[in-house]
């Protein structure tokens, strides 16, 4: 696999301190497509489009991407860069799929997915050039994995092509009924010269294609690595990502917000430990780095227990006005 270059430097920071403002007025809630389009597009200047199924998710000036996100569990603690180098399987490409005879060899139920997903991207390209000055289209996966606890993102872009059934061979694969299911069938469709499974394409509750992606290892250049919650700045800091506003409130509370200040607060509070519920965060386009010890850190996160950064922080300031 190869790369493509992404962010600016500039670019990059934005989009952490974005996807950290973004973390912290969700309070626990799921991730969505929108979420990140939103971050991608005012990090790198491009108005923003909304996200949508029926076309591909960012159309700009000649680039065409189109955004995969898959949730990474059971790290067991490690960091997400653990998963670099591994291959991951994405649960839909899309179910834009159809297959007319599931009694047909295998090699010809290959050959008319491929065709009906090749011809699918062929459209999205036409869409690129079409807003294009210059009838070029620069088409592209962007795929995004997080953690579970949205404390760690990764991000990286790859070529978007179209698959060439003669790179390809197929098999069927049926799976026994489990209790009262019915057998579910699936077409899994590898790459010739490496062996590797590329497709999983099933056919029960609705055809949709399953891609397999390889994730690149750490020390790729394109890819882009974030750490919006509770980051380790060094051996004895880490910073809290909070809303900005939640800052400034916080700066009025204590006076300034060094380290130092910082974990007297927390001191304080914590004889006073009072819990709150999160309240609205309005403004979502940056967030700020709080430095605090780790060990006013273990404090913190010990004395109240908080979706997030933002929501242990605003936990800290309803102490300290109580």
């Amino acid at each position: 696999m190869t790369t493509l270059p992404v962010f600016s430097g500039d670019e990059r920071q934005r989009a952490k301190a974005m996807l950290a403002a973004k973390v912290a007025s969700m309070m626990g809630r799921k991730l969505e497509e929108g979420d990140w389009s939103e971050v991608y597009c005012k990090a790198k200047g491009i108005p923003e489009q909304g996200w949508s199924n029926l076309s591909i998710d960012i159309n700009h000036e000649g680039l065409g991407v189109e955004f995969k996100m898959l949730r990474v569990g059971n790290l067991n603690g490690k960091t997400i860069r653990s998963v670099c180098g591994t291959t991951r399987m994405h649960p839909s490409a899309t179910r834009s799929i159809r297959i007319g005879d599931l009694d047909a060899p295998a090699g010809e139920a290959m050959a008319d997915v491929l065709a009906q997903y090749a011809a699918l991207l062929e459209n999205r390209t036409n869409q690129v050039k079409a807003k294009s000055k210059g009838d070029s289209a620069d088409m592209r996966t962007g795929w995004l994995l997080w953690e579970t606890d949205l404390r760690e993102f990764l991000y990286f872009e790859e070529r978007m092509l179209k698959p060439n059934p003669s790179d390809y061979y197929a098999l069927w694969n049926q799976t026994p009924p489990r209790s009262a299911r019915k057998p579910s069938k699936s077409l899994w469709i590898y790459e010739k010269n490496t062996k590797a499974k590329k497709f999983s394409v099933t056919t029960s509750a609705g055809i949709k294609i399953q891609p397999y992606f390889n994730v690149p290892p750490p020390d790729d250049p394109n890819i882009a690595f974030f750490r919006v919650q509770s980051e380790e700045y060094d051996e004895d800091t880490i910073n809290l990502w909070i809303a900005a506003q939640t800052a400034s409130q916080l700066k009025n509370r204590i006076g300034n917000l060094t380290k130092e200040a910082m974990s007297n607060a927390i001191a304080v509070a914590a004889r006073n430990k009072q819990q709150s519920k999160a309240s609205e965060i309005r403004d979502q386009d940056m967030a700020v780095a709080i430095p605090v010890s780790r060990g006013s850190f273990n404090l913190l996160s010990s004395h109240w227990e908080g979706v997030n950064d933002e929501h242990l922080v605003q936990q800290l300031i309803h102490s300290l006005d109580y």
